[in-house]
């Protein structure tokens, strides 16, 4: 294929892309397929000569459209949202083009040089603390990540490397391996899976802080406390406790120094804070200090919207933090971002320096440089510039509205109750009545494919979530999705024995 040829069948996907988006909502949210559905509708090997490209995008249609769940659609309601926009995609289709693998500056400057800026930028419209800006002179910074996984991991990595270090240089002599089967790292019961994967990797115990419905499913700091200093007291050394909003709920367990209930305007918010950050350092002299690692996957995006920002009080004793703008900052997926106090204590975990990666131009220290290896800070340098922050905040404020909106519909309701604090863009409901009739209730809303839905259990109880999701999502498909929901509830409690 020849530029020319490339042009027009570039052009082509454009409306092709332009088209489905334009008319997603047509289509049924969720897929009526069966597991292996694929495999009857392609060869069972690679063609020997070349297919045409009308054939390749025909079978898009007959092939993928079938099984594919429009996560776009302003009838998703499921999970949490991922980000899309037309600036994304454009940014996306000129890294492709561009395809450099930035694991030096040397490898390609505006990569890795772009990421460090954009991060910067990111970082002032959250008003980080200045120690988590890069600047000119600063010691920390960003990268971008691939998913707050991903960053957990890695921050959890760096924080044992950072631990060992300042254990052998008090006590030279001490065998590392007899070190690391000591160390205990915190996270909340109500975590990702994704922690626990992280300490299994890592080669740690992971110990989960228990949370009460009562408190809001947020850890309480006393708690965290206890359970520092008992394992201390049976020898054991923490070194990193993470935090982040509660995952089922979607929920964003504020941070504070101290452990009183937080009140913040806007939506009405009431939100059970967290004291956790440095908790390690409550023994005067304690040598081995506490990573303390933030995850806000989904909330964060909320923070440039200074009705929010005060959910991330206390940020100022972290010393990595990270967000995922992939999922509600309309930068395509992937793009997770973290920010380290000091990027030292990145670098030092993870740095290799083979010969092929010096350069005339090698600064120690200054970039990250084997993690700027994909060209995705084009993606975050066309959003900001063409949504500007009053449009991102414009976005965010949209979806806590139809939030707030789709909670009063349930409230109205006397057979529903609100079974979480509604505090941005999702809503955990259910009907009143047993765990069997709100599952039925939940299947039949999914096999009708007109919405789709998932669950999450929250204190024994079968509770739906309802998150908005799509970028077009607007107050008709909100009340559209409520009408659907009591005519299938209204159907399932007449089938209840009376």
């Amino acid at each position: 294929m020849d530029a020319a040829e490339f042009r027009r069948r570039g052009k082509e996907m454009v409306d092709l892309i332009a088209d489905y988006l334009e008319n997603i909502e047509q289509r049924p949210v969720y897929p009526d397929v069966e597991p292996g559905y694929l495999r009857s509708l392609i060869p069972e090997e690679a063609p020997e000569e070349p297919d045409t490209y009308e054939d390749v995008v025909k079978d898009i249609e007959r092939v993928i459209m079938p099984g594919v769940t429009h996560w776009h659609s302003p009838y998703f309601y499921a999970y949490f949202p991922t980000a899309n926009s037309f600036p994304a995609m454009l940014a996306d289709m000129l890294s492709g083009a561009i395809g450099c693998i930035g694991f030096s500056w040397a490898a390609s400057p505006a990569c890795t040089e772009l990421e460090t800026v954009m991060m910067d930028w990111l970082g002032k419209m959250l008003k980080l603390p200045e120690d988590f800006i890069a600047g000119t002179h600063g010691q920390g910074g960003g990268v971008i990540q691939g998913t707050a996984s991903e960053a957990t991991l890695v921050a959890l990595l760096a924080a044992r490397s950072r631990a060992v270090r300042m254990i052998l240089a008090s006590d030279p002599q001490r065998p590392e391996t007899g070190i690391t089967s000591k160390l205990v790292a915190y996270s909340s019961d109500q975590a990702h899976c994704s922690v626990e994967r992280a300490g299994m990797i890592a080669g740690v115990r992971m110990k989960k802080i228990p949370t009460e419905q009562s408190d809001k499913y947020a850890v309480q700091g006393e708690t965290l406390r206890r359970m520092i200093q008992e394992d201390k007291a049976a020898g054991l050394i923490p070194f990193y406790v993470r935090t982040e909003h509660t995952h089922p709920l979607l929920q964003y367990s504020g941070l504070r120094k101290y452990s009183p209930p937080c009140h913040v305007s806007g939506p009405a918010l009431y939100v059970s804070v967290l004291l956790v950050l440095h908790i390690c350092i409550f023994v005067s002299g304690n040598a081995e200090k506490i990573w303390m690692h933030i995850d806000a996957a989904y909330a964060g995006s909320s923070f440039i919207c200074p009705e929010f920002r005060p959910l991330l009080n206390g940020i100022e004793f972290a010393d990595s933090f990270n967000f995922n703008p992939h999922k509600w900052l309309l930068v395509n997926f992937d793009c997770s971002t973290m920010w380290v106090r000091k990027r030292s204590d990145l670098i030092g975990a993870f740095k290799m320096d083979p010969l092929y990666l010096k350069h005339d131009h090698q600064e120690s220290g200054r970039y990250f440089y084997t993690d700027n290896s994909l060209f995705r800070s084009l993606k975050m340098w066309f959003v900001f510039r063409m949504y500007g922050l009053k449009g991102l905040q414009d976005y965010i404020r949209k979806h806590v509205e139809l939030a707030k909106e789709f909670e009063s519909l349930v409230r109205a309701d006397q057979r529903f109750e609100i079974s979480a604090d509604v505090v941005l863009g999702l809503v955990c409901f259910r009907l009143k009545g047993s765990n069997e009739v709100n599952e039925t209730l939940l299947k039949r809303i999914n096999n009708g494919r007109k919405i789709h839905l998932v669950p999450c259990q929250l204190s024994g109880q079968f509770v739906l979530r309802f998150a908005v999701c799509a970028r077009t999502t607007e107050s008709r498909h909100i009340r559209e999705a409520w009408r659907l929901i009591t005519q299938l509830a209204e159907e399932v409690m007449q089938e209840l024995p009376h």
